[in-house]
């Protein structure tokens, strides 16, 4: 016996309007991200096993609370500039340099945040407002992707998004079987 999936929550008030708005603009970012994810998740397992990071990890591990805290805010003072850059650059018209500032810049703020963040949130956890904070922000995000994901476009994304990753797999294995013969 399969389940159906619940039928997608009535559209009332303000959601009436807004739901169109969301699904254009938040659902293409949705959709990068489907197609990216199975590109990045190698990439920082690669990362991860890099010397650097691995001593990097071992660092944050060792400091103390506020001492996370200072290191997870690092790569936001250094790289959000960088981001700044690119956007202007890509508003001023100059796009070939604003792409890869833009790449470069949230690509060594995701690894750096991600890594900091998960070698020291035990001890981040321990500072009362930033548990009450970051608490916050998962609920607020498990309810904003939830809704999302109750969404018709969301889930004709995803099956999109899923046909794509398959195509793109299939066409590396007929590429590998070419070499390989």
């Amino acid at each position: 016996m399969t389940l159906a999936s619940p039928p997608p929550p009535k559209r009332t008030g303000p959601m009436r309007v807004l739901g169109p708005v969301v699904d254009a603009v938040v659902l293409p970012f949705v959709l990068a991200d489907e197609l990216i994810r199975p590109l990045y998740r190698p990439l920082i397992r690669l990362l991860s096993r890099l010397k650097f990071m691995q001593w990097l990890e071992h660092a944050v591990g060792a400091l103390p609370p506020y001492g996370v805290l200072a290191a997870f805010l690092v790569p936001f003072v250094l790289l959000e500039p960088l981001k700044l850059l690119g956007l202007y650059w890509l508003g001023t018209g100059h796009v070939r340099i604003a792409i890869p500032t833009l790449v470069l810049g949230h690509g060594a703020s995701f690894v750096l945040v991600e890594r900091i963040y998960q070698a020291g949130r035990d001890k981040l956890l321990t500072i009362a407002w930033f548990a009450r904070i970051a608490l916050l922000v998962e609920r607020v995000r498990d309810v904003a992707m939830a809704w999302l994901r109750s969404r018709p476009a969301w889930i004709a994304i995803k099956s999109y998004a899923a046909a794509t990753r398959m195509r793109i797999a299939a066409f590396f294995s007929r590429l590998r079987d070419r070499r390989s013969a």
